[in-house]
């Protein structure tokens, strides 16, 4: 309902072609940062945060371009078995990790925006809001931040592209839900509005 904020991160909506496709990255045992299902998302190849020598990592944007959001995780910690999870617990050491994250620039997400939208937001960018994450559901708690929003931002996370159609969601709601694309991907060039 929009009339509550209860914010669920970048969730992946639909593609063109019908079928949205995770893919898999490792993330690297004692990683010190906590990962929720549809954290929007980055690669980090730095290695500034992570443990040394740990390659080609995802973690939680906060700002700069995104690559797409944090679907889940499976690893195996020491002496137990296989965990399949949609959250990755900040410091947890383990083996075989695989995250699972989207990277194509042409899936349509859905977010709730943190305050109210008119249908002129369409075509509109903004930014999100910082992660904190439920680590009881392992859900992201990121939002649309809509005082960030400014139709020519160049440098804006995600552009609006619709409302998600459904019962008590519509334009002027107090926390509306929308579809949005990515703006800024880290593949391609930042999308300016007109």
């Amino acid at each position: 309902m929009s009339a509550f904020a209860a914010p669920f991160g970048l969730k992946p909506l639909y593609h063109p072609s019908g079928i949205v496709r995770p893919k898999a990255l490792d993330i690297a045992s004692g990683y010190n940062t906590s990962l929720f299902q549809y954290t929007p998302c980055a690669l980090r190849v730095d290695n500034a945060g992570v443990p040394a020598n740990a390659g080609l990592q995802i973690y939680p944007a906060v700002g700069g371009p995104i690559i797409g959001a944090f679907m889940g995780v499976e690893y195996t910690p020491a002496n137990q078995r296989r965990v399949y999870s949609n959250f990755w617990p900040a410091n947890q050491v383990a083996t075989q990790i695989v995250a699972y994250y989207t990277d194509d620039q042409l899936i349509t997400y859905e977010i709730q925006a943190n305050g109210t939208l008119a249908e002129n937001a369409i075509g509109a960018q903004y930014n999100i809001t910082a992660e904190v994450g439920n680590a009881v559901t392992g859900f992201s708690t990121v939002a649309l931040d809509t005082g960030s929003g400014t139709p020519f931002a160049g440098n804006n996370l995600l552009k609006v592209v619709g409302l998600t159609p459904g019962p008590l969601n519509n334009w002027g709601d107090a926390f509306p839900i929308v579809q949005v694309q990515i703006a800024n991907h880290q593949f391609t060039a930042i999308r300016v509005s007109f």
